[in-house]
């Protein structure tokens, strides 16, 4: 199966997250001398000059992460959730020959819908990853929840590309939950490639395609 649609749709998907993530590391970076001498202004002894560098270096990865976090979610909420959804109707209308939804809705209606469906599809799984990371920092299961936090977010990640087709078919919050709890270890499986650095952006780009013929594989 192969369309040019989808791989445009699906590049344009990588720009917008790239193009987001360089422009909030970019802000981040500029105010970093700004962010880092509020949390502690720079030691004029010798004894302390390396550790207030590998601060610094600290603080510079977090950063790094938060802004990745931050243009992951603008673009899924902003640009991504529209252009999931397209290449789900494309990947479906090939496979099937139509796309299968209650009723039309006008592009406004649609926009809205998309965006309402996002939210706890995308924003309270990566607050709850951050929360048991978080945890994990403070606590000497460190390590265990670590690795908890990342097969949450994998699911999840999973689960935002598989869930499109019965979103669209307007199928309950509930029903798409059972039906996600029911088939997490594909939903982890289909996710570890998500956290392969650099890698899983290109992944996600293109995941709506995979996620929409496991469904229709699996219920049509």
């Amino acid at each position: 199966m192969t369309s040019p649609k989808l791989l445009i749709l699906g590049l344009l998907r990588l720009i917008a997250i790239i193009l987001i993530t360089a422009l909030l590391a970019g802000l981040i970076f500029y105010y970093h001398a700004s962010i880092l001498n509020h949390m502690w202004a720079r030691p004029e002894s010798v004894w302390f000059i390396w550790l207030w560098y590998v601060v610094s270096y600290l603080l510079s990865l977090f950063l790094i992460g938060i802004s990745a976090i931050m243009a992951y979610l603008i673009a899924q909420i902003l640009f991504s959730a529209f252009i999931m959804d397209l290449m789900s109707r494309i990947t479906e209308s090939m496979m099937t020959g139509q796309v299968k939804e209650p009723r039309k809705m006008p592009l406004w209606r649609t926009f809205f819908f998309l965006v309402r469906q996002e939210i706890p599809r995308t924003i309270l799984p990566v607050l709850l990853s951050l929360l048991v990371m978080i945890l994990g920092w403070v606590t000497p299961l460190g390590p265990v929840l670590t690795l908890i936090s990342s097969a949450i977010a994998v699911i999840f990640l999973a689960w935002d590309n598989t869930d499109l087709v019965p979103a669209r078919r307007l199928a309950s919050f509930r029903e798409r939950w059972n039906g996600m709890v029911k088939t997490l270890p594909f939903h982890l499986g289909f996710g570890l490639l998500f956290l392969i650095p650099g890698f899983n952006i290109l992944f996600l780009s293109f995941a709506p395609i995979g996620g929409t013929l496991y469904h229709i594989e699996r219920n049509d």
